[in-house]
């Protein structure tokens, strides 16, 4: 069960370096890079913890899959960027993978 927290924060962190590493304006910026180079570690980290006891195409699925939804709605959110139809379905078919994925694990 632990490991599935691991996971689930892993992949909340793999959000955040995609986040700010995007603030970071290519690595310009010290403060953004700092926080993006941190929390790579983090989400690494506790991935790497998760695999120890998850499937490999299941903890990296279910990681890339955190990171790509939740990048996507941090930036609809935080950056104005669009919400068009096929986005919002794109998302949710890999928002369904995932469940397909714990569900078979």
């Amino acid at each position: 069960m632990f490991a599935w927290v691991a996971l689930l924060v892993a992949g909340l962190f793999e959000v955040v370096w995609a986040y700010t590493m995007k603030l970071s304006n290519g690595f310009t910026s010290l403060y953004y890079s700092s926080i993006t180079i941190v929390a790579m570690i983090v989400s690494f980290g506790l991935l790497a913890f998760a695999m120890k006891s998850l499937p490999l195409g299941t903890a990296y699925m279910i990681w890339t899959g955190i990171g790509a939804i939740g990048a996507f709605v941090v930036g609809i959110i935080t950056l104005g960027e669009p919400m068009t139809f096929l986005r919002i379905l794109a998302a949710t078919l890999i928002f369904s993978g995932l469940i397909l994925m714990k569900m078979a694990s």
